[in-house]
This record gives C-alpha cells, structure tokens and sequence, in this order.
C-alpha cells in the first residue's frame, strides 16, 4: 500500500507513531554480551541449587539404572537403546540445559517421543523414578529444582503424545492409550 493510500488515521501519524508488530530502537546485543548474561544466569542457578555437572551426571546415571531395571518403563527404553553412553551423554547434556540454563543441549526430545507407545502410566511411572533417585542422590534444594522441571517435562511430553494420536487432553485430563479390544477366541 502505498503512502497515500493508507487510512487517514494511519495518514496523519509520523513514522514515528505508527503502530508496528515490533520495533528495534537500540541495537541488539552483541553475542558476547548474551553469553555473559547466560553465563550469570548458570552461576546464580548454581549458586542457589548446589547443583553442578557433577550432579548431573550422578542423577542421569542412576535414574537411567533404575529404569533399565523397571519392569513398566524399563522395556521401552530397551526395545530403542541398544548403546546406552551415547544416550546417557544426551541426557546429561538436556538436564545441564533444563536445570541450569547452559544451552548446551541441540536436540528435539518431542519428536523423539511421539511414536512410542507410551501415555499417562508411563510418564507416572519415569516421574516415580525420577523423582526418587532425585531425593536420593540431590540435596533437597537441588531434587526439587529437578523435579519441578521433570514434572513440566512429563506434563509437556504427554500432552504432546495425545496431541499426536489425535486426543485433545483438557485441563486434569490425562491421556491413556486404547486398550486394544477384546475379541473372543476362536
């Protein structure tokens, strides 16, 4: 549209007034700059949770134990990881991303987790799990700054399983998968 062409209440402003979707009246900030705002960010979550790489690593390694060993979940993972250290190195890097905002981690885990079998007994049952490897491995403040975030996660990836399966799951709903129906025997 041109100048002319507008409304007259648009007409009538400065460029200056006009309503825009954004508008960038300072420049950017430079890439070092954003890395030391992130940086700060690490340090004080560090700071106020205890928590560390160190704890990370503990965390990832003995939840992942105990859900080799569990007979709900355990299979799932079973069926799909057949070298556990690459996963392991993954997770480590998604929790030092979710718990103390490093970025470190690249990856997509909502596609990875559409196609499995899974739905709300399943995310139950990893938050279990994790939350009591969490109180037993984590100083109390650092359990719960991981289970908070473990629970937004389940929440989130059930929500993003019914959604592939077609289920809208309302507020307190949650999403069970089909039972397969019963047939007689022939």
């Amino acid at each position: 549209m041109a100048e002319t062409d507008c409304s007259p209440y648009v007409a009538g402003m400065t460029a200056s007034d006009r309503p825009v979707a954004f508008r960038i009246d300072r420049p950017a900030p430079d890439r070092a700059e954003a890395a030391a705002r992130r940086e700060a960010a690490v340090a004080r979550i560090r700071a106020e949770t205890g928590i560390d790489e160190i704890l990370i690593d503990a965390l990832v390694e003995g939840f992942y134990a105990r859900v080799r060993e569990d007979d709900v979940i355990g299979p799932i993972f079973a069926a799909r990881i057949a070298d556990w250290a690459p996963h392991l190195e993954q997770m480590k890097l998604f929790w030092s991303s979710v718990a103390l905002s490093t970025g470190v981690y690249q990856g997509r885990p909502m596609p990875k987790h559409l196609p499995l079998p899974i739905d709300a007994r399943h995310f139950d049952r990893w938050l279990e799990i994790f939350e009591a490897t969490a109180r037993d491995l984590c100083p109390p403040v650092a359990a719960d700054h991981f289970i908070v975030r473990a629970r937004r996660i389940a929440e989130s990836l059930e929500l993003g399983v019914a959604n592939a399966h077609g289920v809208l799951v309302g507020p307190g709903e949650r999403y069970r998968r089909p039972d397969p129906s019963w047939t007689p025997e022939s």
